[in-house]
């Protein structure tokens, strides 16, 4: 005699196994449970785990595998839009788990999958040390590092995946591996970058460095100056070294109570830069911008947590939308375009062209499956989209910014600023994208685990 077994009897019995909460449709904390922190993406899953553990993890995926549905991994839903329809997928939140240890002899952190980097950075710098981490503090440290880590010091310290030692993860087989340069190299290399299709990350392991501060701030300017400030940085550009990174961007602040009159409701044209020089040295590379006498100067030696500030990230999940795009070298005429179309741009929040090169070029970098940004400048096009008027609006001038810098683009993109679904080859290019379906292949034949930006089993094989 055979017992069938029912969807709901498994989710039952999964449900008292967790250490964790399985949440479903129609029970009381269900909208609370499936949010992604872009609050415009709606998520519907066949059910929501919230995961405690690793064994959560491994029960998860077992449960999964019986009942033939899918595990889509989740720590905050930063980029959650590419992941699409969730039917027939149970989302595995990792939010509980956030343990962070700082090691201050090997320099090493090791963070567990739902940890932010506002839970790291204090911590290393208690001991004097820095994190390759994100410009948002409530971003997730997994998710962020998977698809590349871009930071405020990356050109001098590379891509955050290229400073990975170790990771734990669970498989599609659910098994828990511990993975690195001599254990499943594959694997190691294809996390490095290549985003969360070919496992389900618990834990992280990567270098910290000896830095304690930096010189960092914002100038603002009125936002009808876009065209001089703009222009006056590029070239200032060429000065810089290694060790300072910049943004230039078109930032409208909306009309909201909870921020300071100076700033609530205004337009300005920006400048912001980490640098990791002396006092006078910061002042000598600053003195060509700060000649064109912004309205507001806020840079200041600052130590490293407070980093997460300078770039005004929204403090907390937002309905919005946005996409990137990565670009070469801009002439005088890529920079006019940038201020014409950005500046027209009325829906948009931030419109934004974030400094390359360094140590984020190819011929500075050997790691992951993306180990390097092939490009001089990542943009960035953002809105906030409150209701489906705002979505359209904001969808149009995101648009409308990627078609006027069309012509400067590399064709590449940038993962984490991917919010739109984008080819693998755009992502990571031919040979990394057919290697990584390799590796998809091999530790997930049956594509049980779902990632914002999918890599496919190669077609072939596909069981």
């Amino acid at each position: 005699m055979t017992t069938t077994v029912t969807h709901a009897d498994a989710l039952d019995r999964l449900a008292t196994d967790l250490d964790g909460t399985l949440v479903r449709p129609g029970e009381a904390s269900w909208d609370a449970a499936r949010q992604a922190w872009h609050l415009s993406v709606d998520q519907r899953p066949a059910a929501v785990v919230l995961a405690r553990s690793v064994r959560d993890v491994q029960c998860v995926v077992a449960v999964a595998r019986r009942l033939g549905l899918r595990v889509a991994p989740q720590s905050t839903g930063h980029n959650a839009a590419p992941l699409g329809p969730l039917d027939g997928t149970i989302l595995l939140k990792t939010s509980p788990m956030r343990a962070v240890q700082i090691d201050p002899q090997t320099r090493v952190a090791r963070v567990e999958a739902g940890a932010l980097w506002m839970d790291v950075t204090p911590a290393a710098a208690e001991h004097g040390l820095a994190a390759l981490a994100g410009s948002a503090p409530d971003v997730g440290v997994v998710g962020y590092t998977l698809g590349g880590g871009l930071s405020w010091l990356g050109r001098s310290h590379g891509l955050a995946a290229n400073s990975v030692v170790a990771i734990e993860a669970v498989t599609a087989a659910g098994e828990l591996l511990r993975i690195g340069p001599d254990r499943h190299p594959e694997l190691f290399w294809a996390l490095r970058g290549g985003g969360g299709s070919f496992a389900i990350v618990t834990a992280l392991e990567f270098r910290l460095y000896p830095i304690t501060d930096v010189v960092a701030g914002v100038l603002f300017f009125p936002i009808d100056r876009a065209w001089a400030v703009l222009q006056t940085w590029r070239t200032w550009l060429s000065s810089v070294p290694d060790t300072v990174t910049s943004v230039g961007r078109l930032l409208r602040f909306p009309p909201l109570p909870d921020l300071p009159p100076h700033l609530r409701g205004q337009s300005f044209a920006v400048i912001e830069a980490a640098c990791q020089l002396t006092d006078p040295e910061a002042d000598e590379l600053l003195a060509p911008l700060r000649a064109l006498g912004p309205a507001m100067d806020t840079f200041r030696r600052a130590p490293m947590p407070e980093l997460a500030a300078l770039h005004m990230d929204p403090p907390g999940p937002t309905p919005g939308y946005g996409d990137g795009m990565l670009l070469g070298e801009l002439s005088p005429q890529a920079i006019e375009s940038f201020v014409q179309a950005a500046g027209a741009a009325d829906a948009l929040l931030s419109v934004e062209l974030r400094q390359l090169g360094g140590a984020l070029a190819p011929e500075r970098s050997e790691g992951g499956a993306v180990d390097s940004l092939d490009a001089a400048f990542a943009l960035f096009a953002v809105g906030i989209t409150p209701d489906a008027r705002a979505a359209s609006a904001v969808r149009a001038d995101v648009d409308a910014v990627q078609h006027a810098m069309a012509p400067w683009s590399t064709g590449g993109a940038y993962l984490n600023f991917a919010e739109r679904r984008k080819a693998g080859t755009a992502l990571f290019g031919a040979s990394a994208y057919e290697r990584l379906q390799a590796v998809k292949t091999a530790y997930d034949p049956h594509d049980l685990v779902r990632a914002n930006h999918p890599v496919p089993p190669l077609p072939t094989l596909r069981a």
